[in-house]
């Protein structure tokens, strides 16, 4: 490996980001080395990682896994953690310069946390950090003078179309969404809506929580949160527009008028690279986007009545303290039983919406917004 090669980490490997991150990897040609990798219970698929990238450093988050990994291991000699303990360890792995966070849930925070203290650059892509703790998260990365990439594709949009400018020249972030597959069903017909039908997103391919959060525009409200913490614009100048297309990621209006925009194939593997490599570009191959081909681009108004998520995100935002960390919890739990089919599409909100009025927020220290997210999750569940 050369002086130039970024050495990085991996939580939440084997998820869809995890391995579209290890494919942009294997692209980099020796440009990127994998040091350490952590997953939450899939010791079959973490042992292969480890061996296909010769990584030396493995985490379970799951600690009842670590038998299973250690034989899946088999004679590969690698120093293996578990549980949050070993989040934080192989987070802050000397090594390493890179953290890529990848994590499902508010247990990825304190990693997060440990990564940021260590002084590795982050390449995020778990929405709960900055959901739940934004504020503690960014004066931390501020103190230890880190930077924080994001990876989704329209805070990565906008992280492109902002650089060089000064937030005080921002007049309207703009996140755009693909309005899932029921942006023109009928309003009275989308109770009935099924798991399946709700996992066929038209555009992107994502694992479950986030293709149901795409249908029922949660994602935008989550990222709304986020992208007010990532660069200091406020709430009200953060709109979402309707672009079914997912050509264009996202758009940055000035004040004086002028609106720049990034465009891209519905590829994660694209701002992905541009996290690890931020801020080289090198062309690896990936497909391109053909402005020739691509067509007709739409841009439409979101429905509040259709979509209550981003009516729902801006309130937990108002509100402050621990309640996005709430709305958070709450609904990835309620997701998860409309899964199970123990709870109806529109059910979903319905349910976020419950939990936030029976919630009282506190200041949200890292103990409080883990206290508040397992409240949360359980009152899903005893609904």
């Amino acid at each position: 490996m050369n002086e130039s090669t970024r050495r990085i980490v991996v939580l939440g490997s084997t998820g869809s980001i995890g391995v579209q991150t290890l494919d942009v990897v294997r692209r980099l040609a020796g440009r990127v080395e994998v040091l350490g990798l952590a997953a939450h219970r899939n010791a079959e698929a973490l042992a292969a990682q480890a061996k296909a990238f010769g990584v030396r450093n493995v985490c379970i988050a799951d600690p009842a896994a670590v038998g299973d990994l250690k034989r899946f291991l088999g004679d590969w000699r690698c120093h293996v953690t578990a549980g949050m303990s070993g989040l934080n360890e192989i987070a802050a792995l000397s090594e390493a310069d890179t953290v890529v966070v990848a994590v499902a849930g508010a247990i990825g925070i304190a990693p997060t946390h440990s990564a940021i203290a260590a002084g590795k650059q982050i390449a995020l892509a778990s929405k709960e950090v900055l959901v739940a703790a934004g504020g503690h998260t960014m004066a931390l990365a501020r103190k230890h003078g880190v930077s924080i990439v994001p990876i989704d594709s329209e805070h990565s949009a906008l992280f492109q179309c902002l650089t060089g400018s000064p937030v005080e020249s921002v007049s309207q972030l703009i996140l755009t969404a693909s309005g899932g597959p029921f942006r023109n069903t009928p309003f009275d017909a989308m109770a009935r809506i099924t798991p399946d039908q709700a996992l066929r997103h038209p555009t992107w391919n994502m694992g479950g929580l986030v293709t149901i959060n795409s249908a029922t525009l949660m994602n935008k409200g989550l990222e709304i949160i986020e992208a007010h913490w990532l660069f200091g614009v406020p709430e009200r100048d953060i709109e979402v527009v309707v672009h079914p297309q997912s050509i264009v990621h996202s758009l940055v209006r000035f004040r004086d008028g002028s609106i720049l925009a990034q465009l891209g194939l519905p590829d994660m593997r694209l701002p992905i690279q541009y996290a690890l490599m931020y801020p080289e570009r090198i062309d690896t191959d990936l497909p391109k986007l053909d402005l020739t081909e691509c067509g007709d681009l739409v841009f439409e108004k979101p429905d509040p009545g259709r979509f209550p998520a981003l009516r729902l995100a801006r309130e937990a935002m108002e509100i402050g303290g621990t309640m996005p960390a709430v709305m958070n919890a709450a609904n990835e739990a309620a997701v998860a039983r409309f899964l199970e089919r123990g709870l109806s599409f529109t059910g979903i909100m319905e349910a976020v919406e419950s939990v936030m009025r029976a919630h009282r927020p506190v200041e949200p220290s890292l103990g409080n917004v883990l206290e508040a997210d397992a409240w949360a999750r359980e009152r899903v569940r005893n609904l």
